[in-house]
């Protein structure tokens, strides 16, 4: 992996901000993406180490996100090292990556920047089968549940507790309790970690009390679509987080630095199995990068290993089985 450029970029922000920047990278690549999970502490444990005690510690974050709890203990790792941690935001920062800038005393988001809804979809064992892939499991979005007990006591003005339970009754009809006490479960979990990360650098009563619980509401309740796109105006703006924006050449060096991320990823080329078979005869190996957790002075990235065969059929050619052997976090410098 080239990172000469990447390196140049890196120690120009931080003389830029003055301050310590490690960038964190999940790929968003079609067929082959990464995702925010616990396995990343320990590899940030090593960069921070070798960062040391700084005034000033700068997350450069990409991510679609992924594990709820990852960003708690991330966060908190963070600041073993420094009394001022700064989230800086090229392009998606959403779910847990938008969890991770809660935690942070201030979020730098680019023009192009935009966090995310925090309210999570679950998946276990009891969640509805998903009618297209007998072997998986349909998720059930928190806010979708919330939604629609809501619907039935607002717009249908069902108030009477009878009437209420038969609604409820019809819901346990479609999805199994135990997958609706695990939703609740979510929905708790994921207010309580927000007003966790926020108050470690919300100092006033005040603001625990009053802007804390207004956060957290925007962030889980009014915004009606997962995958709604918060731009850095209405971050700053409506929701009132502490988004700063970048001056015209950081904004330069921003967005420089994320385009050499997505070409070393190749975020904007599907991960194509097919492609790859074609010269190579009937099986090929293959080693893709899927993520990247980089500093000045080191360098991991996810590793997705495996073979790519052409199955046969009585026929001839048939279709194309893909095995991943391998997958994980490697030490590359």
């Amino acid at each position: 992996m080239s990172r000469e450029k990447r390196v140049e970029l890196i120690k120009t922000m931080e003389e830029e901000r003055n301050s310590s920047l490690i960038c964190y990278i999940t790929g968003d690549r079609e067929n082959l993406s990464t995702r925010v999970a616990p396995d990343i502490i320990r590899v940030f444990y090593r960069h921070l180490e070798n960062i040391g005690s700084a005034e000033k510690i700068d997350l450069f974050l990409y991510t679609r996100g992924g594990d709820v709890l990852t960003p708690w203990r991330l966060v908190n790792l963070i600041r073993e090292y420094t009394p001022c941690l700064s989230v800086i935001i090229p392009f998606r920062a959403y779910s847990a990556g938008t969890l991770i800038c809660l935690g942070a005393d201030e979020i730098v988001m680019a023009k192009m920047g935009e966090l995310g809804p925090i309210d999570p979809s679950v998946a276990n064992a009891f969640n509805p089968d998903d009618p297209n892939n007998p072997q998986a499991k349909v998720p059930v979005s928190v806010e979708d549940v919330v939604s629609y007990l809501g619907l039935a006591q607002e717009r249908a003005g069902q108030k009477d507790p009878q009437l209420l339970a038969q609604v409820f009754s019809r819901l346990t009809e479609k999805v199994h309790p135990l997958a609706l006490g695990n939703v609740h479960r979510n929905y708790s979990l994921i207010r309580f970690l927000a007003r966790r990360l926020l108050a470690l650098h919300f100092d006033s009563q005040e603001e625990r009390e009053k802007r804390i619980p207004e956060i957290i509401d925007y962030l889980t309740e009014r915004l009606y679509a997962h995958n709604y796109m918060i731009p850095r105006k209405e971050a700053r703006e409506q929701i009132k987080l502490n988004v700063v924006y970048p001056a015209p050449r950081l904004e330069s060096i921003i967005w420089q630095l994320y385009c050499e991320y997505e070409k070393e990823l190749k975020l904007l080329e599907p991960f194509d199995a097919g492609a790859l078979l074609q010269g190579h005869g009937p099986e090929v190996d293959f080693k893709v990068y899927g993520g990247i957790i980089e500093t000045f002075n080191h360098l991991d990235a996810f590793i997705f290993q495996g073979r790519i065969t052409q199955k046969r059929t009585s026929k001839g050619a048939g279709g194309i089985n893909m095995d991943i052997t391998y997958q994980g976090w490697n030490h590359m410098i």
